[in-house]
């Protein structure tokens, strides 16, 4: 056997690797459906625990309320209250709102929670977490919505 005819076998090789492994990572990938499935799942899982949590933190300050959110930004809850406050003889008007979203199913086949809050008119919070569905850890979500909450809680308690 020459050198090209060895060459051009072991260039066959590789193609069966190649394709052998191509084959493997499209059988351990999830499927469109298994997705949205997975991802709906996680998601009513997290919705509970996001709307649990806001409605202590309201019960901790008076004077918040909180609403489900459901747009295409998300599904998810927040907490939000509205203040009047006088200075130097004029009134204004201030705003604190914690938001818990989890995002939409998406191309990139991830569980998405976001967390944004607002502090009498300043943004002073924002954070994000994900996971591919294949690996999501409900309970490291669940640990990281119960710290974002008591983040706030303390830097709202701090700021009046």
């Amino acid at each position: 056997m020459d050198f090209r005819e060895r060459l051009h076998r072991a260039s066959e090789r590789g193609q069966r690797a190649k394709d052998t492994e191509a084959r493997e990572a499209a059988a351990r990938a999830l499927s469109e459906e298994e997705c949205r499935r997975l991802h709906s799942t996680n998601r009513m899982a997290l919705l509970d625990h996001i709307e649990k949590c806001l409605n202590e933190l309201a019960d901790n300050f008076p004077g918040f309320r909180v609403e489900t959110v459901v747009d295409p930004t998300g599904w998810g809850s927040v907490a939000k209250r509205d203040d009047v406050g006088l200075s130097r003889g004029r009134s204004d008007n201030f705003f604190s709102r914690f938001q818990l979203l989890v995002s939409p199913a998406n191309k990139y086949h991830v569980l998405d929670v976001v967390a944004k809050g607002t502090i009498r008119n300043k943004e002073v919070f924002s954070r994000n977490f994900y996971q591919p569905l294949g690996e999501v850890d409900l309970d490291r979500f669940r640990e990281l919505i119960e710290q974002w909450v008591l983040e706030y809680a303390e830097m709202y308690a701090a700021a009046n």
